[in-house]
């Protein structure tokens, strides 16, 4: 996806969450990418889809931000849209949250195997995946739809535990405790 007049040091977002109790476990900030490719039917964020919109933030203030908030957070959250789009500006803001004990949750409308896909053409992607803690992933189904998905959107859709999955090469579901 190619982000127009978006520059090296500035990320688009539809919106930022700044007290969430509901993506992902503890209190978290949710970055909400602008621009998705997948186009759920009946998808929650809609108006996030096109590449354009949104708002550009400096990434670095991003980060400066949530250095100043970490104390107070268990964790962030990339959502979307797709956060994957914008990966390599998401990174900056991961690292941040590593260096400050926060967990990192990702929502993507790619499967795990459709990410794996993409590393093998893209090293730096997977250097971004290895920072995050859970990812959500796969399409929004809205048949598949159920109030029983906890931090999901449908019954396809997976919380991966990513360290356990690299680990032992194969998918493991993170366990909600």
């Amino acid at each position: 996806m190619r982000y127009k007049n978006v520059k090296p040091d500035e990320i688009l977002l539809a919106g930022i969450s700044e007290q969430s109790l509901v993506n992902g476990p503890g209190l978290r900030k949710v970055y909400f990418s602008q621009g998705c490719t997948h186009h759920c039917d009946k998808c929650f964020n809609p108006e996030t889809w096109p590449s354009f919109g949104g708002k550009k933030i400096k990434v670095s203030e991003l980060c400066n931000t949530l250095k100043n908030e970490a104390d107070y957070l268990d964790g962030i959250t990339f959502s979307g849209g797709d956060p994957i789009e914008q990966y390599d500006k998401f990174v900056k803001i991961a690292n941040v949250a590593k260096k400050n004990k926060l967990n990192i949750w990702l929502w993507t409308g790619y499967t795990w195997e459709e990410l794996m896909n993409r590393t093998l053409m893209d090293k730096n992607l997977l250097s971004f995946i290895k920072l995050l803690d859970v990812i959500v992933d796969g399409r929004f189904v809205y048949k598949l739809k159920s109030d029983k998905c906890k931090f999901r959107g449908s019954s396809n859709q997976r919380l991966i535990d990513v360290k356990k999955t690299l680990k032992n090469k194969s998918v493991c579901e993170y366990k909600i405790i």
